[in-house]
């Protein structure tokens, strides 16, 4: 009886790991999936989201940093990689764009703006510290319907013969 005692504490000791790595992943998988277009909800490039704004508005877009990768031992010619700062204040527009040629990531650093996709049957909430990654296939804009200013910060790979837009996320 001494020695059953041990084993049934080892295996409740395996039973509360077990459920902490649960609750654990099951406390993150919403998370993976915040900000992104809901599965059931994807729809091929033009059938989602209708092009919206043409023009900026209330947005301030910053670069902070790029690298001209044809210098790097990458050698990817004619190709920024770039870093921006994007301050949407509310009601603020990035006019709709495209992705096609210029993949990017952004990084919701405070606020809440709203993604509406070609790719996407609804429109897309993105909060503090989700990322939105934008790749071919993807047009869209952005809207910033919240009462504060929203921060972002953009990665891309920017095409140098594209002129600079500096209201394209």
């Amino acid at each position: 009886m001494h020695t059953a005692i041990p084993q049934c504490h080892s295996i409740w000791r395996l039973a509360a790991a077990a459920a902490l790595v649960t609750g654990a992943f099951a406390a993150l998988a919403p998370a993976a999936q915040a900000g992104q277009c809901p599965a059931d909800k994807v729809v091929a490039d033009g059938q989602g989201q209708k092009p919206g704004p043409a023009m900026p508005k209330d947005v301030t877009d910053v670069v902070r940093y790029s690298t001209d990768l044809s210098k790097e031992p990458l050698a990817l010619q004619g190709r920024l990689f770039r870093l921006r700062q994007l301050e949407m204040k509310p009601g603020g527009i990035v006019p709709w764009h495209s992705h096609n040629e210029r993949p990017a990531m952004i990084y919701i650093v405070s606020g809440e703006v709203v993604e509406y996709a070609s790719n996407c049957a609804v429109p897309i909430t993105h909060r503090k510290g989700d990322v939105a990654p934008e790749k071919n296939g993807t047009s869209h804009w952005w809207k910033n319907t919240g009462t504060t200013t929203a921060v972002l910060i953009s990665v891309d790979l920017f095409p140098t013969e594209m002129k600079m837009d500096p209201h394209a996320m």
